[in-house]
């Protein structure tokens, strides 16, 4: 079988070297991939984004899997699109990707399925958001969210309401997350250890793979703005089997259960971002696709065949054996170019490798 994973960082190297380890899988191609998945797999110069060329090349190639990294074509429906066109792709339909491209749709689903999180308002009006911020003036800090795809950095903490009414001002009024900005979600702030517990789904079934717990801000000690993350670890000692357990009965099997009711059944890979609050586990966010860079040190220390695994969860057969992982543990770090994750520098060559 030919594989397409389609991305270009860590994440996508990661995806391609469990792939390359399966024996259905004879020939992986990435779109358009970096210097490390050249190494086990052909890059080809089509953009994550270019639904178009992205199905002409799958169609001309026979490729029997088309794996989704990033977040931005999922919320553009590529996976509408390939099976539409009779190719195979594992991932969420663009409407069960709404959990990660809308965040208020995410909170009012979870609201409405009783699934726990902060307690949040959800605006469009500035003016609105700005006086719902000023009565929060008690509150021991406030979370601003753009509402639509950041990458990873439309997320500010506040420590207090004039921190918040600068944040607004940031997304709202000067645009600094573009049309993302065009909603925003404003949460209770939410104490607590965090964890990554991420889960293959077939539209009914869910199976966690191993929890992990990566590094959001950009320097040391917690401190700076929120990022794509900074690096990742798994496991986390914190979090055993009972926990993981909890945050399946709790989040992730409602969730699934919750979409297969509204019409929108989920398949692929969800990743619930859970804090560990006093009051037990609550829902930071979700995301819809293998997260980057906990994918990094998750794929390492699973045991099982992941191209097995992800055509399961397309033919809605999944099952909890097919997830097998070992003992041990796994850490990355990630290395940034100065600026990050405001403007910087890109496509600077990385030496000293060798």
């Amino acid at each position: 079988m030919k594989v397409l994973v389609v991305g270009s960082g860590g994440r996508e190297h990661a995806l391609v070297w469990k792939l390359a380890q399966s024996e259905r899988v004879e020939q992986i191609f990435v779109a358009p991939g970096n210097a490390g998945t050249a190494v086990s797999a052909t890059n080809i110069p089509i953009q994550a984004n270019d639904v178009p060329k992205l199905v002409q090349f799958a169609q001309e190639n026979n490729i029997g899997l088309t794996v989704i990294g990033p977040e931005v074509p999922l919320a553009a429906g590529v996976v509408d699109t390939f099976w539409a066109a009779g190719l195979t792709i594992f991932g969420p339909t663009q409407a069960a990707a709404r959990l990660e491209s809308s965040k208020a749709f995410a909170k009012a689903f979870m609201v409405k399925h009783g699934i726990p999180t902060a307690a949040a308002g959800t605006f469009t009006n500035y003016d609105d958001a700005l006086t719902y911020v000023e009565a929060q003036h008690t509150a021991p800090g406030l979370v601003i969210k753009a509402g639509g795809l950041a990458a990873g950095k439309g997320v500010i903490i506040c420590d207090d309401v004039a921190q918040a009414k600068t944040a607004l001002q940031q997304i709202m009024v000067d645009r600094t997350f573009g049309s993302a900005g065009d909603e925003v979600v404003i949460e209770e702030r939410l104490s607590g250890p965090e964890v990554s517990l991420l889960a293959f789904c077939d539209g009914k079934t869910a199976v966690p793979m191993l929890p992990a717990r990566d590094h959001k801000r950009v320097y040391d000690n917690d401190k700076g703005p929120n990022t794509g993350g900074m690096g990742a670890f798994a496991p986390p000692r914190d979090v055993n089997q009972a926990l993981i357990d909890e945050i399946m009965s709790t989040v992730i099997q409602p969730t699934i259960d919750g979409m297969a009711a509204n019409g929108t059944p989920y398949a692929g890979v969800l990743y619930a971002g859970i804090m560990l609050t006093p009051d037990g586990p609550k829902v930071l966010e979700f995301n819809c696709r293998f997260g980057d860079p906990e994918t990094q040190v998750i794929l390492p220390m699973l045991d099982s065949d992941l191209a097995d695994i992800m055509l399961a969860c397309i033919a809605g057969r999944l099952q909890p054996e097919m997830v097998q992982r070992h003992d041990g543990g796994c850490a990355t770090i990630v290395m940034a170019s100065p600026g990050y994750p405001g403007s910087y520098p890109k496509g600077l060559p990385i030496t000293g490798l060798d």
